[in-house]
């Protein structure tokens, strides 16, 4: 059953996902979760939908993001300063734009792809890194949360920390509704993509798919009538959409130790087998999926790797 406490305010995006819904929470205090991407169509849609229901920008207490991504998070932007900003810590170098940051994000990915063997002559992974913030924010985070939180002015809702589409992802559950606030976790139309990022705390680079794969089965353990996402429609089957993902992930890893049983691949050739069509316009996209598989094909000790060369090359066991 919806809530009528949540209003739903879908945007427009300039990204193939399309439009990106974002709630506006009434309770103690007026909650935005998230807030779209910078764009003059979308602040337009903003403005009008919160005249809609009497409201500004200047009303909003505070604005919750659920990830750091460009279609959640761009739209800060147009918010008084005096308004709070809450999301994980990891969104921070993200949206306020550290350029220390951007600039270890291309030296990480150059190094990265050389290493999956992408060749030189692909477009660079930094220009995929500038893209990134084309219709991103410039702000930083008010307050940090962590699993567990309960965040003021959100009687009855809980932080979850479900990392995997971004290092960053937090949804808000309400146990007593059988409530969540999703943001990419969990969608109809498609399923959400892990993305590779750096490492923010050091060591080893994060494992998007495996983390998406753990967040997804703490889904299957929550009593959830229904989930508020960041695209799509409302879903009200969880556990028959996440059966369906899963079961779509467990064929694609089928599909690559196929292919790595008949013989030694690089990443990047893999990739070329997965998405023949696409993986020149959607390189970063490709090499994502393709390495989350190759994570978790290792993760169950069914394919090893070694290095010539300079590049990784991986192998069925």
């Amino acid at each position: 059953m919806k809530d009528a406490r949540i209003i739903p305010i879908s945007l427009p995006t300039p990204f193939a996902v399309g439009d990106v819904n974002i709630y506006l929470v009434r309770g103690e205090a007026l909650t935005l979760v998230d807030a779209g991407p910078n764009t003059k169509e979308a602040a337009a849609v903003l403005k009008k939908e919160l005249a809609d229901q009497g409201l500004s920008l200047n009303d909003i207490d505070q604005v919750v993001l659920t990830h750091h991504h460009a279609d959640h998070a761009g739209l800060l932007d147009e918010f008084p300063a005096g308004v709070k900003i809450i999301g994980h810590p990891f969104n921070e170098p993200y949206i306020s734009q550290n350029p220390d940051f951007i600039e270890k994000q291309k030296s990480f990915f150059t190094y990265l792809f050389q290493r999956f063997g992408v060749p030189g002559d692909m477009k660079p992974p930094g220009l995929t890194v500038k893209a990134s913030y084309r219709f991103s924010c410039n702000r930083t985070l008010t307050e940090t949360v962590s699993e567990g939180a309960q965040i003021d002015g959100l009687e009855g809702w809980r932080v979850l920390e479900t990392p995997g589409h971004a290092t960053s992802h937090i949804v808000l559950y309400h146990e007593e509704l059988g409530s969540m606030l999703g943001g990419d976790l969990l969608l109809k139309p498609s399923s959400s993509n892990p993305l590779l990022e750096v490492p923010q705390k050091g060591g080893k680079r994060p494992t998007p798919l495996l983390d998406y794969l753990e967040s997804l089965g703490r889904l299957q353990e929550l009593p959830l009538n229904i989930i508020y996402p960041g695209h799509g429609e409302e879903i009200t089957t969880v556990n028959k959409l996440v059966a369906k993902r899963l079961e779509k992930q467990r064929n694609r890893a089928e599909e690559v130790y196929r292919i790595l049983s008949e013989k030694t691949h690089s990443p990047y050739q893999i990739c070329q087998k997965l998405f023949p069509a696409v993986y020149e316009k959607e390189l970063f996209l490709t090499m994502s999926e393709t390495i989350g598989q190759l994570d978790d094909l290792e993760s169950q000790g069914r394919i090893g790797a070694e290095t010539a060369n300079g590049i990784d090359y991986y192998y069925a066991k």
